[in-house]
Order: structure tokens, then C-alpha cells, then sequence
């Protein structure tokens, strides 16, 4: 079978402004996540769809990450067949933080990649 490369971004090149989906469970988002990130666990991610496809409609291209790459990748899948404008971050929030981007938690404590 021949599988054509999925569209995706190294953590340092994506934009201050995009739009982050992270598709990490709770425990994961709590410890640590990207500011002003949407935040929907895989688990929700198709009863959420609707919130999703909103987003991606007024604020463009959806950054998707996870904790290395597999859940987003999947979920950028599916974006890019649905016809919405998707790109996976390679490496997802372990290469975010391995480039030295920001990350914030909820509870003011230092942010850190569970």
C-alpha cells in the first residue's frame, strides 16, 4: 500500500497565533498545554465535531497536537478528509517543549508534558 505523507509542521514553526487543537486527555491538559489552545480529548472528539469545524472555520488552518504525534495524527486525518485545513505538529507537546515554546496550566503551576 502506498500512504502519501500526512501534512505536518515542526512544533518551532507553528504560527503564535494559530489555532492549537489538542486533543490530549484531561490529566495530560491539565499538567501543561499551549495558551489560547482548543482543548478536545480524542475521546470527544466527534461529539465535539461541531465546536471543532467552528473553530477551524473562523480561525483557519487547526494545528493538531497530542502528547508525540499518533492521536493527532488521526485526528488531522480525518479533519483533512472532511475537508477542513489540518496539519499534525510533529512530535506534538514533547517537541513544543523541546523547542522551548510556551506552555501554561490552569492552576498557575509550572507547565510540564505529562
Amino acid at each position: 500500500m502506498n500512504f502519501s505523507p500526512l501534512p505536518s509542521v515542526d512544533a518551532a514553526s507553528v504560527p503564535a497565533d494559530a489555532l492549537v487543537l489538542d486533543v490530549r486527555e484531561n490529566d495530560e491538559w491539565a499538567a501543561g498545554h499551549v495558551e489560547g489552545a482548543l482543548h478536545v480529548p480524542m475521546s470527544d472528539f466527534v461529539a465535539r465535531f461541531g465546536e471543532v469545524t467552528e473553530a477551524v472555520a473562523e480561525r483557519g488552518r487547526a494545528y493538531v497536537m497530542c502528547r508525540v504525534g499518533g492521536r493527532s495524527a488521526q485526528v488531522m486525518q480525518y479533519l483533512v478528509q472532511q475537508g477542513f485545513d489540518a496539519v499534525n505538529v510533529d512530535g506534538g507537546m514533547l517537541a513544543w517543549d523541546g523547542a522551548g515554546r510556551p506552555m501554561v496550566t490552569e492552576s498557575g503551576s509550572p507547565a510540564f508534558v505529562l
